[in-house]
């Protein structure tokens, strides 16, 4: 409503709503998204409009950049100084646009660090060849023009590009609630699906896709993406494509000649360094950078040793670092209704088909009408030839010569003009022949300009023409190939580390250490005061270690990030977190399929393999379910379970020997009963399993007890041979007090 003082009340949120929508529109329309016709953001549209109005033209000495950003803000763009200044970097960075619209002298950034640029005082530019496409015609009567921001000049609407710029250079931005990111393509691609079009106005996206490949980056590396992908990226106008940095092998080093666009070659070797420093890449010795300018790309990485399987190492590093790098396509524009819209290509290249079909109409109807109104003049002035000396007289007898001459001749005001402003010196006989030469041509022109602008064939045939002279003139060869690839994998850890021998040692208050070599007596060791071996197992660098706790519950971790044994290790408890009052009993390692006999105390057991013993959580995996009051024995190694063994004592002296493959092969529980005990005594811990142990056939079973160990050879322990589960034999009332069981 409005009160009389002409105060309007809205509500603030329809002022909210109204002020985000116009401020929405104005980034979208004015600011962020190219047009079909011309490929430019408004900013970079007046960039190359006020360089053309400076005379910075690809023949002209080069200017300041700081007059042409001056010039750009003063009279059509009033913003932000540096963020135009960065626009007109940007158009000029070989590396960051395929056919570079403005050319540089000067600091104008690397590959390495596009934003290195040095200020606009230092730097000099002009435009590029490949810029007169945009202007060659905008004096032609081409394009529509508009008051700039305070009404007191006049700038082009568009540019009358006479190549397809959208897709030849592509661009980024960000709008409110939408985007654009169109890469760049070929230019003799791009024309030859433009000339295909003209020839076939329906067209279809498979025979545009038999000319155009996929996009064409500033950069040699491989296009990875297949073309099915690029083929629906074409269709929809939204995906993704992948590229691939370019290596090469000589003299057994690695040699990387090309990277995916816009990544820097110094974080390339960045992140190989941090992986190297993490122990992660032990496969490199070394990296250099070798580019200059006459390779601006040569990175050289050096593997440890010829044995290394450099496609291998290379797949690795494209899953890890930018060498392998993905790019959204949002082919997201101003179409020519004025409005924002993700457009297929087809529907692109028509667009902007019809555009240079009514760009070329206006010009041919601009110059058509210069010459009617020459060949009007003309007509006029052959009047004065024919009729010299009545014109002379008129002129000088007369005080308003023009309507007299309009009346007697039968003119136009033009034409009176025209002859009024006539010089002597043209009054002579060899003029009205240069008149009637011009004439003569001025006609021809016409006549062609005007079957032009009849015939729709004519029209399509000039195009066509247009657009093979400028791919002539810009035309280059493909820079990024497509190539099909796999897709890459990170190598496993394991892969990748050192396979040296290592010894793990684990002390009996859970300190952990690993020690080079199988060739290492753990009780040697030095320990902690009131600390002592408890177990080992030996094993590879590039393998799991998995500790048992008293509980039942196994934890994994590689063995290469053991602390060293050349100390006292540290404690597992700083790696891990084993639930309260669990104490670690043993560790042991080697390949996934390796069995091992899990079993408590209270008599149950099973066989596992190794591989379902392994974790990454801190916490634990619980594998053996163990009684209440039991607690877990140390594993016993499976070497053949068909031919071998499982001794199982209590620890008031009862033996039971069986066959091995009557215990299950489970990945986790609580197994089966190995020996009798009765149910009633678990609780109490009157009678429980004191030790087990794997024997074969040929093998004597140790007892260690007080004094010296009880020897039971082959013939003496088959006498302790049962069924599973039963509750064996009494062992000689000597060697009843035991400690551990082993193998000789």
């Amino acid at each position: 409503m409005t009160t009389a003082n002409n105060i309007e009340h809205i509500p603030v949120h329809e002022y909210a709503e109204k002020a985000y929508l116009d401020y929405s529109m104005y980034v979208i329309l004015d600011r962020a998204l190219p047009h079909v016709g011309d490929g430019l953001k408004p900013v970079q549209r007046r960039i190359i409009y006020a360089m053309s109005e400076l005379g910075l033209k690809s023949v002209s000495k080069f200017k300041k950049s700081a007059r042409t950003v001056g010039d750009v803000l003063g009279k059509f763009h009033p913003h932000g100084d540096m963020a135009c200044y960065e626009a007109l970097v940007l158009m000029a960075q070989p590396f960051s646009y395929r056919y570079p619209l403005i050319e540089g002298q000067g600091n104008f950034g690397s590959p390495d660090d596009p934003k290195s640029f040095a200020a606009m005082r230092y730097t000099e530019s002009r435009l590029s060849a490949y810029a007169d496409s945009l202007l060659a015609e905008l004096e032609e009567g081409t394009v529509d023009w508009v008051p700039n921001f305070d009404g007191t000049l006049r700038e082009p609407a568009l540019l009358p590009a006479r190549l397809p710029n959208v897709l030849l250079n592509g661009t980024t931005g960000i709008a409110v609630g939408m985007a654009t990111d169109i890469p760049p393509h070929n230019l003799r691609e791009l024309v030859n699906a433009l000339i295909h079009i003209l020839d076939h106005p329906d067209a279809t996206l498979a025979e545009i896709c038999h000319h155009i490949l996929g996009p064409d980056y500033p950069t040699e590396a491989e296009i990875i993406t297949p073309k099915s992908e690029i083929k629906n990226i074409y269709r929809t106008g939204n995906g993704t494509i992948r590229m691939r940095a370019v290596y090469i092998e000589e003299n057994d080093e690695i040699i990387i000649t090309a990277l995916p666009y816009q990544v820097s070659g110094a974080k390339i070797l960045e992140q190989i360094a941090q992986q190297m420093q993490d122990k992660k890449l032990p496969l490199i010795s070394d990296l250099r950078d070798e580019s200059d300018h006459e390779n601006p790309t040569r990175l050289v990485i050096i593997p440890r040793s010829n044995r290394v399987d450099i496609p291998a190492l290379m797949d690795h590093l494209f899953a890890t670092t930018d060498l392998e790098r993905s790019y959204r396509v949002n082919l997201n524009m101003i179409g020519l209704n004025g409005r924002p819209q993700v457009k297929s290509l087809v529907q692109i290249l028509n667009e902007w088909l019809a555009y240079r079909i009514a760009t070329v109409k206006r010009r041919l109807q601009h110059r058509l009408d210069a010459i009617n109104y020459r060949l009007h003049l003309l007509e006029g002035l052959i009047i004065v030839y024919l009729n010299l000396d009545e014109i002379i007289r008129i002129i000088r007898k007369e005080d308003e010569p023009k309507p007299v001459l309009i009346k007697r001749f039968k003119l136009s005001e033009e034409q009176a003009d025209a002859i009024l402003d006539t010089k002597l010196r043209h009054l002579a006989k060899l003029e009205e022949m240069q008149i009637r030469r011009e004439q003569d041509h001025l006609s021809k022109e016409r006549d062609e300009i005007e079957k032009n602008l009849h015939s729709s064939a004519r029209l399509k045939k000039l195009i066509r023409q247009e657009l093979i002279t400028s791919t002539e003139k810009f035309g280059d060869k493909r820079k990024s190939l497509i190539i099909e690839r796999k897709e890459a994998q990170a190598m496993k850890e394991t892969e990748i580390l050192p396979t040296e021998p290592i010894t793990v040692v684990l002390s009996n208050k859970g300190w952990v250490r690993a020690a080079k070599g199988h060739d290492i007596d753990p009780t040697s060791l030095n320990y902690k005061a009131g600390d002592k071996f408890l177990s080992s197992a030996t094993g590879r660098s590039n393998q799991l270690a998995v500790f048992l706790d008293s509980t039942g519950r196994t934890y994994s971790l590689p063995a290469h990030t053991l602390p060293s044994a050349r100390g006292q290790g540290e404690p597992l408890t700083g790696k891990l977190n084993p639930p309260p009052g669990a104490e670690f009993i043993s560790v042991i390692i080697g390949e996934p399929e390796t069995l091992y006999v899990f079993a408590s105390d209270a008599g149950y057991g099973f066989i596992v393999k190794l591989d379902h013993l392994f974790g990454k959580n801190r916490a634990g995996k619980t594998v053996l379910s163990v009684p209440h009051n039991a607690k877990s024995l140390m594993p016993q190694l499976v070497t053949d379970i068909e031919k071998e063994y499982l001794a199982v004592v209590s620890n008031i002296g009862n033996l039971l020997v069986f066959p091995l493959n009557e215990l299950p092969i489970l990945a986790k529980g609580k197994g089966n009963k190995m020996i009798s005990i009765p149910t009633s005594k678990v609780p109490s811990r009157e009678e429980y399993v004191k030790d087990i142990v794997v024997v074969n056939a040929t093998q004597n079973i140790l007892i260690m007890g007080e004094g010296k160990p009880f020897t039971l050879k082959p013939n003496d322990w088959k006498n302790f041979i049962g069924t599973r589960a039963h509750r064996g034999h009494k062992l000689p009332r000597g060697c009843r007090h035991i400690e551990k069981l082993k193998v000789s």
